[in-house]
């Protein structure tokens, strides 16, 4: 008997503990929220979604690693990543990501990368980058971790495991084709992410619905063929998506130009919830739609 009361009370603090650990809402951390120049408060563009006990990571800018540390996310749980196109601000954080991870602890599992077609190519082309560096570390047995399953896909689901799912939608980068935006779904609640991309109805059309919708914008004057929004145009974006909450990422500004100053352009087409966001901004969304305050 006593033996079973053990079990029950067990069983009952399971219940209680993996709520907690793996948690019912969505966590979405804003890793890098700049572009490409180079800026000490705004790192590459990078967002790590949290589901089910997945960490999965979109896109992996200049500094992503810095701000996972800043976060005090293990480095050996990150394993997952989606890549929206092939633009080198997205991208520059890659090799880091995978070497410095399989180095400091993900040593048994491999990366796992999802991107467009091409994606197989500039991973294999990482290996042979780092092949003599590859061979030396080897030889200390840790071999499982710099493997990599690359997955070529297009737009639909790309992923579905443990109750979470991530559906990629083609966006509207100018000449950059392909290019991608990322929905991912967990238990009733979602986020969708724009990558890079001018105004687009297909985002509009997958984003529908999403407790919290992640776009790019650029305030600076462009030329030739749109490739980024105006605020004017991501607020008209917002107000047919009607997200809990909009936030901006991949924000490009001219000289003098601030976030108040974003914020009052957007609100000539937007209404509704709105964030500048900020790198190590973290945002629950579970019952509501939380930012928590930053991280230092």
């Amino acid at each position: 008997m006593t033996r079973l009361w053990t079990a029950i009370c067990f069983a009952l603090i399971s219940l209680l503990v993996l709520p907690a650990a793996y948690g019912q809402d969505l966590r979405v951390s804003l890793l890098g929220t700049g572009f490409v120049q180079p800026a000490m408060d705004r790192f590459g563009p990078s967002t790590l979604d949290e589901a089910g006990g997945d960490k999965l990571l979109f896109d992996c800018g200049r500094g992503c690693l810095q701000r996972l540390a800043q976060l005090g996310v293990p480095l050996k749980d990150v394993n997952k990543l989606f890549i929206t196109h092939f633009h080198s601000d997205h991208l520059v954080g890659i090799d880091d990501l995978w070497l410095t991870g399989w180095i400091r602890g993900r040593t048994d599992v491999p990366l796992e990368v999802w991107g467009p077609p091409g994606t197989r190519a500039m991973m294999e082309n990482l290996v042979k980058a780092f092949d003599l560096d590859i061979q030396i570390r080897q030889n200390a047995g840790n071999s499982e971790g710099i493997k990599m399953t690359v997955h070529e896909i297009k737009e639909g689901v790309v992923y579905e495991r443990g109750g979470v799912k991530v559906t990629a939608f083609d966006i509207a980068h100018g000449n950059i084709k392909p290019a991608l935006g990322f929905r991912v779904d967990y238990r009733g609640h979602s986020v969708a992410m724009s990558g890079d991309t001018a105004f687009s109805e297909n985002l509009i059309r997958f984003s529908r619905g999403v407790d919290l919708l992640i776009h790019e914008v650029s305030a600076a004057p462009q030329t030739g063929v749109a490739v980024h929004v105006t605020p004017e145009e991501a607020g008209q974006v917002f107000d047919k998506v009607k997200p809990k909450l909009a936030v901006y990422s991949h924000i490009i500004l001219p000289p003098n130009f601030t976030a108040s100053d974003l914020v009052a352009r957007t609100r000539q087409t937007y209404k509704g919830p709105l964030e500048v966001g900020e790198d190590l901004m973290v945002i629950n969304i579970g019952e509501s739609v939380k930012v928590q305050p930053r991280s230092k």
